[in-house]
């Protein structure tokens, strides 16, 4: 399979043609899964290449991109698996206490329905889900578990979350005063994860076509995004787009350091017939523990007791990572090789002793010692995002190696 070698770089020009294509993939993006269920590098995973590739016409990364822009897919169901490798170590249930999630009926930390309570469990290892969508206002996402579902279900304004293993539910309503939902505040579906990727191109990106593939039964091309730059910890980006649709069927993200993907996200089946809308109908079962978004202001309600199901307490689709985080947050750099960085005006992280019991040995799992003109400090590290926190409590993370960091700290004083 011989990649295609009319456009194997972008020219100044062609860099302001795929902002402008990114543009309106932004615009005509569809969400088919409900938001809440992934980490910022986390999607709905892929399926392997059947064997043999398809002959399809020559096309440019331009055209490619201008494809999935003009998607109009709306209706879809399918099942996808999701494999995640950021080289984390075994949490051995220690997640729960990280994330604050709760564990179960009775926890009182919570309602392990709470699509953040799931985030943990998508952040390594591979799981097998079953998507539908029928529009912007009807998703469902079901995470299938070992003797128990997990279902997210949008439909108008509400989102339900329901774990069937603890009997629980997760109530939150859309803002309709200016459209987003909590589905909005994380990448779901492959298209997601490609239209954040395609946010990254710009004059320090390689775009071209590579080739053809056969995806869960479709007819594909492989767009492969890659940084130029050194010092990134991405070694590229694979789009597998459907040739005759445009949506992105399969997303890869390969680590610069090489081996198993980072994420590797796609579907192994899918049909673009309209789902029946029953698919979407969700009603608490009876006896069901249900907990409304803001619980501290909704009190929790059972299925069967009187009155509205409530409703959240303000958007639920504008909180971003700086709102209610750290202030003064700030970027270094740019494009893939870019750093955030910001002062907790804390004193930094302590070591695994001074932390002790299982927290303490996660953070020593993590973390290597690092030291410059900035100081001490230690860098926490993944196969994608590393961040160094120095001991006086600065902190600067991004997809880049130890080094970048460690010389973005230096720089900084």
């Amino acid at each position: 399979m011989a990649p295609y070698g009319s456009d194997d770089s972008t020219t100044a020009d062609e860099t302001d043609d795929l902002r402008a294509g990114r543009r309106r993939a932004a615009r005509y993006v569809v969400p088919v899964a409900v938001v809440g269920v992934a980490a910022a590098t986390i999607g709905l995973v892929p399926a392997l290449a059947d064997s043999g590739d398809p002959d399809l016409p020559k096309i440019s990364a331009q055209q490619l991109i201008e494809k999935i822009a003009a998607s109009d897919v709306e209706q879809l169901s399918g099942t996808v698996k999701i494999t995640t490798d950021l080289g984390l170590p075994d949490f051995g249930g220690l997640e729960n206490s990280l994330t604050g999630g709760g564990s179960g009926s009775g926890s009182g930390d919570g309602s392990s329905a709470d699509p953040t309570s799931k985030l943990t469990a998508l952040a390594t290892g591979t799981h097998t889900l079953r998507v539908a969508a029928d529009g912007e206002d009807k998703q469902k996402l079901s995470l299938l578990e070992n003797a128990a579902e997990y279902s997210l279900i949008h439909n108008g304004k509400d989102v339900w979350g329901y774990d069937s293993g603890s009997n629980e539910v997760f109530h939150a309503t859309a803002d309709d005063s200016d459209g987003k939902s909590k589905r909005e505040e994380v990448p779901a579906t492959p298209k997601d994860l490609t239209e954040d990727a395609l946010k990254a191109v710009d004059d320090t990106t390689s775009v071209t076509v590579e080739g053809t593939a056969h995806v869960a039964g479709r007819d594909a091309y492989r767009l492969v995004i890659k940084p130029k730059d050194s010092g990134s910890t991405v070694g590229q980006v694979t789009v597998a787009v459907d040739a005759k649709t445009g949506l992105p069927l399969k997303f890869t993200l390969t680590p610069a350091s090489g081996g198993a993907a980072v994420v590797d996200a796609g579907f192994t089946q899918i049909s673009y017939a309209k789902p029946a809308a029953s698919t979407f109908d969700f009603t608490p079962p009876k006896g069901a523990k249900v907990t409304e978004e803001d619980a501290a202001a909704a009190p929790e309600r059972h299925s069967g007791d009187s009155g509205d199901s409530g409703h959240f307490g303000g958007s639920a689709g504008d909180e971003g990572f700086a709102k209610g985080g750290p202030d003064g947050l700030n970027v270094i750099g740019e494009g893939w090789t870019s750093i955030a960085t910001f002062d907790t005006g804390g004193q930094g992280i302590p070591s695994g002793a001074e932390a002790g019991g299982d927290f303490g040995g996660f953070l020593d799992s993590l973390g290597d010692k690092a030291s410059g003109k900035f100081g001490e400090g230690t860098v926490f590290k993944t196969r994608l995002i590393n961040a160094l926190i120095t001991d006086d409590g600065k902190v600067y993370v991004g997809a880049v190696t130890k080094d970048a960091l460690v010389k973005a700290a230096n720089e900084a004083k």
